[in-house]
C-alpha cells in the first residue's frame, strides 16, 4: 500500500522557486489499476516520479507498506526501486545496440543476477508478452508495439509489485494501443498494482480508478463501477 500525506514539490530556490505539487493526499491499495490524468503542467509526471522513487517530495510523507520512504538513503532507495517498481515509458528507452533479450536482461545485471538466470527470466518475460520469436531482434527491427512489449517485459523481469506506465500508448496507433492496454489489464488481474499517467480518456477507460490533477492538486478521484 502507498500512502502520500500533504506531499508538496518545489523546483528551484529563492525567487526561482516553481511549485508543482500542493498538499497531495493519496492512498493506493495493493492490486489497484489507476490512471492519473490532467493537462500538461498539472503535476502528474512529477507525482509519478515521486511514487516511483525517482524523485523526493519537498515536504510531506510518503509511505510504502507502512515504511516512510523519505527516511530511506539513496542507495536503499535505488534498491527499493529496482525490487518493487517496473517502469514503462512512451519512448520505450530500449538500448539500440542490444537485442530484445539483452534489453530485458539489463535490470537484472544491476540486481546481481547470474548470467544463466538472467537469460531464463528474460526469455520467460518475452514469452509472456508474446515476443519470444523476436528476442534476437534489435529495436530498429521491431515495430512500435513490439518495442513497447519489450519495454513491458523489461519492467516485469524483476517481478515488481508495481508497474508505473507514463503515457505507454502515446507513440502507438489505436489498435496497438488497445493490445498494450489489454496486456496491462492482464498484469493487473495477476495481482500487480498498475498506475498509468495519461491524457487519453480511451486509455483511462481500461483502469478501475481515475485521479485527476490540475495545478498540482487532486481535483477528482473516482472509482469505476465493476
Amino acid at each position: 500500500m502507498m500512502k502520500l500525506s500533504e506531499i508538496t514539490k518545489v523546483y528551484g530556490t529563492g525567487t526561482l522557486e516553481v511549485p508543482v505539487l500542493h498538499g497531495i493526499d493519496l492512498m493506493i491499495e495493493d492490486g489497484e489499476f489507476v490512471a492519473i490524468m490532467g493537462p500538461s503542467g498539472s503535476g502528474k509526471s512529477t507525482l509519478m516520479n515521486i511514487i516511483g522513487f525517482l524523485d523526493r517530495p519537498t515536504s510531506g510523507m510518503f509511505e510504502l507498506n507502512g515504511d516512510e520512504v523519505g527516511l530511506v538513503k539513496e542507495k536503499k532507495l535505488a534498491k527499493l526501486r529496482n525490487e518493487h517498481v517496473g517502469f514503462v515509458f512512451q519512448q520505450f528507452f530500449l538500448l539500440p545496440r542490444l537485442n530484445a533479450l539483452k534489453n530485458v536482461e539489463s535490470p537484472l545485471i544491476y540486481a546481481g543476477v547470474s548470467k544463466r538466470e538472467r537469460n531464463e527470466r528474460a526469455r520467460e518475460m518475452l514469452e509472456k508478452v508474446g515476443l519470444v520469436d523476436r528476442m534476437k531482434h534489435l529495436p530498429s527491427q521491431l515495430s512500435g508495439g513490439q518495442k513497447q512489449r519489450v519495454a513491458i517485459a523489461r519492467a516485469l523481469v524483476n517481478h515488481p509489485s508495481i508497474i508505473l506506465a507514463d503515457e505507454p500508448t502515446g507513440a502507438l496507433d489505436s489498435e496497438t494501443s488497445k493490445q498494450i492496454m489489454e496486456l496491462l489489464v492482464k498484469l493487473n488481474e495477476e495481482g500487480r498494482t498498475v498506475i498509468i499517467v495519461t491524457h487519453e480518456e480511451e486509455v483511462a477507460a481500461y483502469t478501475k480508478r481515475v485521479i485527476t490533477l490540475r495545478d498540482g492538486k487532486i481535483t477528482d478521484d473516482r472509482r469505476r463501477m465493476s
